[in-house]
């Protein structure tokens, strides 16, 4: 019992080969030991458990190293290497920041900063969660990291990047570092045991691994643990047992009950699992784990998602091909539902039970769906029951729409009221009104504005020619043949219709124009507004193709125009100074020009 070390602390990396997971920062290390490009200042970032101060004092090692290897090494023979090894190292200094973090501490610091290092190249300074420092702290630091001695290092590690502050973060180079995958963990775990003499199961392992969650030193402390609970043999059952983790064969047969439709046996699977003591909130979690898991191995390309071992990898291969994804994917998002809702229920019991039995019903659901039954199943798991429609032909592609000309004498076209820019042919049960030889059929054209513009319309500046014009060349029936005739009263509506959808846009400029006069009428289909100034000229024009589009597909008629008149009227100038107030007043009674001349009298 005195001799024993953790697994965290006796197989702690000592070079940077040995670090797991980081290859990304260990090899930019190592190069820039090798150039001789050191920074400053380094802050290392990441969640905890990952390697962060491990590698700082890999870093401060090897930068001292007097045998530096060609592949970027410390020798770990030399005896600044020994020194640091043994603990007693003259030139490499650690601050636990979380309870050293004053004003003081930092000036401490700063003043051993000012000592060269002795039988060395370099002085390292490694401070550990420097997040916690006070701004204090933070603001005493800052002139001695941004200009520290040429053999001052600093390192800093954190869990919490968020709160150091940017002037701090400015003068560092930033590693970040990784949670580390399940896989290598798993095999260092692996290569732990096999020193150890340890048996293990890879499934063990690997459930280590994912309960770490990303976290080398978590799955290590787990590893003694359960190295102490099994007598020195990590199997899969010892594993679950130990960390309280929910077996997966569980999920399995669960899975398979639900395809079945076997209600019986998912509940008594439930009640079972929380007669072992487990939550409801922590298997529907795990339910839930286990339906993303089916669903990425379906596909081979998201196969590498999947982080599990072999073995129950070939179990979720072969149960993903009995599974459907539109069954996956309803059952997901009722766990999903039932999670959201599970800690606000009273009966909590029932709601696992509940969002059970409808993924039950999800096959049923299905088939009915996929039958000439009318009905069909919504996200909740519930039937809905089908309207009877008739079948909707597809819509007519743009790129004929200027071919309709030549079909158009043959067969008619309608429209579907409910949605105007999807034409379809009519059904048999409702034959359409022939139309007389001699009268051409008229299409509808929705406003552009609107988003559903049937004509692609090309750009007028590539085309040289008016809007109008191009409509014309677009469709031979808008030539002046289609004017429906409208009120003046029909048109006032739909002007102040525009006006309106114009101030939610938040054109208050433009709307003053549509408020301020009511426009006129010149002759039929021509009416004018009239404008104060040029300014206003401006905006108008700007918006009057939008205009044009809307009243004409509003009142049918294709041929209205409105034009803006500019009316500037003259500003009378108030009389100000004395003389123009004389003036005025003799303006209007000349008597006072005779009272001034009679009196010599003058102004002020």
């Amino acid at each position: 019992m005195d001799n024993f070390i953790v697994s965290a602390r006796k197989y702690r990396p000592a070079t940077f080969e040995t670090v797991v997971g980081q290859q990304h920062i260990t090899n930019t290390l190592k190069n820039a030991i090798k150039n001789n490009q050191l920074a400053q200042a380094f802050l290392f970032c990441g969640p905890r458990g990952v390697g962060k101060t491990t590698c700082a004092r890999i870093l401060a090692k090897t930068i001292n190293c007097t045998n530096l290897q060609p592949n970027g090494e410390a020798c770990g023979e030399c005896a600044s290497c020994k020194a640091f090894e043994n603990g007693n190292s003259f030139n490499v200094h650690e601050l636990d920041a979380a309870s050293n973090n004053s004003v003081d501490d930092i000036r401490s610091l700063i003043e051993q900063v000012r000592i060269p290092p002795q039988a060395a190249r370099y002085k390292v300074y490694i401070i550990d969660e420097v997040h916690m420092l006070s701004q204090a702290a933070f603001n005493a630091f800052l002139k001695t990291l941004e200009e520290p001695p040429h053999y001052a290092i600093f390192i800093l590690a954190t869990t919490e990047k968020h709160k150091i502050l940017p002037t701090i973060l400015s003068r560092c180079q930033i590693f970040d570092f990784n949670r580390i995958r399940v896989d290598d963990m798993a095999a260092h775990l692996a290569s732990i045991a096999g020193k150890e003499n340890i048996s293990y199961e890879p499934d063990g392992l690997h459930i280590i691994a994912q309960k770490a969650d990303g976290g080398l030193r978590d799955a290590l402390s787990m590893f003694d643990q359960i190295v102490s609970f099994s007598g020195g043999k990590v199997t899969y059952r010892s594993v679950i047992d130990n960390l309280n983790i929910l077996d997966y064969d569980y999920y399995f047969n669960i899975t398979d009950s639900l395809l079945q439709e076997n209600t019986a046996k998912v509940l008594l699977f439930f009640d079972e699992i929380l007669a072992r003591g487990f939550d409801g909130a922590h298997f529907i979690a795990g339910l839930s784990e286990h339906f993303r898991n089916l669903l990425v191995s379906k596909d081979q390309s998201t196969l590498k998602l999947l982080e599990v071992s072999e073995g129950i990898k070939n179990k979720y291969l072969q149960q993903s091909q009995i599974g459907s994804v539109s069954f996956l994917l309803s059952a997901m998002n009722i766990a999903n539902q039932c999670d959201i809702s599970y800690k606000l229920s009273k009966n909590q019991r029932l709601q696992v039970e509940l969002a059970l039995l409808k993924m039950c019903h999800l096959p049923s659901a299905f088939n009915i769906a996929t039958s000439p039954l009318a009905a069909t199943p919504t996200t909740d798991g519930s039937l809905k029951k089908k309207p009877d429609t008739p079948a909707i032909t597809a819509p007519v592609p743009e790129n004929r729409i200027n071919n309709e000309a030549s079909v158009l004498s043959d067969t008619p076209l309608t429209y579907n009221t409910t949605n105007p820019q999807v034409p379809a042919n009519v059904p048999a049960t409702a034959p359409a009104k022939e139309t007389p030889p001699a009268e051409k059929p008229k299409i509808f054209i929705p406003s552009p504005s609107l988003g559903s513009l049937s004509i692609k319309i090309p750009s007028l500046t590539d085309t040289g020619k008016t809007e109008e014009e191009i409509l014309e060349e677009e469709d031979p029936y808008l030539k002046g043949d289609d004017r429906d005739d409208f009120t003046m009263d029909s048109f006032l509506k739909h002007w102040s219709d525009f006006a309106a959808r114009v101030k939610t846009e938040g054109k208050k400029n433009l709307f003053t124009i549509f408020i301020a006069n009511a426009p006129t009428m010149l002759k039929p289909y021509e009416f004018e507004i009239v404008v104060g100034n040029k300014v206003q000229e401006n905006l108008f024009r700007d918006e009057r193709p939008h205009l044009h589009n809307y009243l004409r597909s509003n009142l049918k008629n294709y041929s209205i125009e409105v034009n803006a008149r500019v009316d500037e009227q003259e500003v009378v100038r108030k009389p100000y100074t004395a003389i123009e107030k004389f003036q005025h007043m003799a303006a209007r009674n000349p008597q006072l020009n005779d009272l001034r001349n009679r009196f010599n009298l003058d102004f002020d």
